[in-house]
C-alpha cells in the first residue's frame, strides 16, 4: 500500500500569524463593533413598552374566603383569558375608541398577554415605538377587557391590581449587546481568514519549510539581493 500523507495544521504557525497580523485582527473588530453600535444607536427606530398587570378571579363575590382550588382554577384561566384579551372583539373596540389608523391584525402583533410566575396575574404588554401610543392602548384593553371577559365566561372577574405605566427605556434595540455581536463577529471573521491563509498557503516561503514540506535537509541559505544590497 502507498503512503498516504496526511497534511496538519501547525498551532504555532496559525499564532505566529495571527500575532503577524494582531493590527488587522484588531481594527476589524473595532470597525465591525462600531458598525453595530452605530446602526443600533442611530438606524434602528427604539421600541417602548407599555405594561399593566390584572388578576384572575374565578368567583365574582370577593368577601368570599380565597381557597387554594379557586387559585388554581384562576391560574388556568390566565390563558383563556389572554386569548379573550387579544381578540378582535376587545382590540377592534380599542381601535374605535382611540381611533387607531391600523387594523386589529396589526394591533394584535404588537399586544402580548403572558402570565406572571405561573400566578392568576396576568402581564399585558403592548409595544410601540411611541412611548405614550402603546401606554394609551394598554390603558384601553384595561378597561375594556373586564366586562367582555365577564359576558364571555359567565364567571369570575378580572381587575386592574397595576395601571399601564410605560418603561422608563427603550426594550429595543439593544445597544450594548449589539455592539459586543458587532465586536465578536469581527474577531471570529479577521481570525477565520488569517486560519485560511495558513491553511491554503503551500509556498515555500523559508529554510524551515523545505524541511517540513519537502523532507530535504538544508544545506546552504542563498541570500537575496537587490539594487546590490543584501535584502
Amino acid at each position: 500500500m502507498e503512503n498516504e500523507a496526511y497534511e496538519t495544521i501547525d498551532l504555532l504557525e496559525v499564532l505566529n500569524a495571527v500575532r503577524q497580523h494582531i493590527l488587522a485582527i484588531i481594527l476589524t473588530t473595532l470597525v465591525l463593533a462600531a458598525a453595530g453600535f452605530g446602526v443600533s444607536k442611530f438606524l434602528m427606530t427604539p421600541k417602548y413598552e407599555a405594561s399593566a398587570l390584572m388578576i384572575v378571579n374565578t368567583r365574582q363575590d370577593t368577601s368570599a374566603t380565597v381557597t387554594s382550588d379557586q387559585i388554581n382554577s384562576a391560574t388556568k384561566l390566565v390563558s383563556t383569558y389572554s386569548i379573550i384579551l387579544k381578540s378582535d372583539t376587545v382590540l377592534n373596540q380599542v381601535i374605535q375608541n382611540l381611533g387607531l389608523s391600523l387594523d386589529y391584525q396589526h394591533l394584535a402583533e404588537r399586544v402580548t398577554v403572558s402570565a406572571v410566575d405561573d400566578t392568576q396575574v396576568m402581564k399585558v404588554t403592548v409595544t410601540s415605538d411611541n412611548p405614550e401610543w402603546a401606554r394609551q392602548v394598554c390603558e384601553q384593553i384595561t378597561q375594556i377587557s373586564p366586562d367582555v371577559i365577564l359576558e364571555a365566561v359567565e364567571a369570575g372577574s378580572v381587575k386592574v391590581i397595576s395601571n399601564a405605566s410605560i418603561s422608563p427605556e427603550p426594550v429595543s434595540p439593544n445597544v450594548s449587546r449589539n455592539t459586543a455581536l458587532g465586536a465578536v463577529a469581527g474577531l471570529v471573521i479577521s481570525v477565520g481568514i488569517v486560519f485560511l491563509m495558513v491553511l491554503l498557503d503551500n509556498k515555500i516561503n523559508n529554510e524551515e519549510d523545505v524541511s517540513k514540506y519537502l523532507d530535504l535537509t538544508v544545506v546552504g541559505v542563498i541570500p537575496e539581493y537587490e539594487g546590490g544590497k543584501r535584502k
